[in-house]
């Protein structure tokens, strides 16, 4: 009996390339680089976390800028600011040179900013890149709480608690100050200057302002310890402490 074959006609054409067979070892090899195509940005992303964090509770860069502790710090310098120098138990001394938030003390208004572009100004804030907040502010510790801050004696200095201070990191041709005053600094709070006299805005000029000047010291954000930037200026910046660290009164 006859039996009908139907026969398929095999395409000659070559199959197309299907790859290798799942599961084989070569395929297992060949998969390794698009798994590692994503590893760069998230290496990124962990060190820019980490970064900030360190920023936000170690140490943190900070642009200077303007012109107010010339020569110690100059326009464009990068300090870095210690934040765990007040942390446990101490407070700022006199000479030492710290980066404070002015809210309430130096600044008494609201200051606007879009959402966007202020967490794009603090995030290059704190890396250094960028201009810091309008309310953060770089000076020179002059007097603590219970300190007698003069100026000016019969030589032009300011006096501390009686003593004059000899201030070696005044700008050249500054005198100590253009505005006499007389204050006893309130306990937990600071009297602080720039370098450059002429051109600082400080304690000084909100004499007249709740606080009469001084900054509370749970508003200093750091200490400023170390100048990073540029590589030319690179030191670390001591505390001269002025004459009078003797009595308070």
């Amino acid at each position: 009996m006859d039996t009908d074959v139907q026969l398929t006609e095999r395409d000659p054409s070559p199959a197309p390339d299907q790859g290798p067979e799942p599961g084989s070892r070569f395929a297992r090899f060949t998969a390794r680089p698009a798994g590692l195509r994503h590893r760069p940005v998230t290496l990124l992303a962990l060190c820019l976390a980490f970064v900030l964090l360190l920023s936000a509770f170690v140490a943190q860069p900070f642009l200077i800028p303007s012109s107010s502790m010339e020569n110690t710090l100059q326009i464009g310098d990068r300090v870095l600011v210690n934040k765990l120098a007040y942390r446990f138990g101490t407070e700022p001394a006199r000479g030492d040179v710290v980066v404070f938030d002015g809210t309430g003390s130096f600044v008494h208004r609201e200051q606007g900013e879009n959402p966007v572009t202020g967490l794009l100004r603090a995030t290059g804030a704190a890396l250094g890149l960028a201009r810091p907040a309008e309310t953060d502010y770089v000076k020179r510790v002059i007097g603590i709480g219970g300190d007698h801050v003069t100026c000016c004696d019969r030589r032009g200095r300011i006096e501390v608690n009686g003593e004059a201070v000899r201030e070696g990191y005044l700008h050249p041709g500054d005198a100590p100050s253009s505005v006499t005053f007389d204050i006893v600094v309130p306990e937990g709070k600071l009297w602080v200057m720039g370098d450059h006299r002429a051109r600082s805005s400080d304690s000084r000029d909100h004499l007249g302002d709740p606080g009469g000047g001084t900054v509370p010291v749970d508003k200093v954000i750091g200490r400023a310890d170390l100048i990073t930037w540029p590589v030319s200026r690179w030191r670390t910046l001591s505390a001269p402490i002025p004459a009078a660290a003797g009595s308070r009164g």
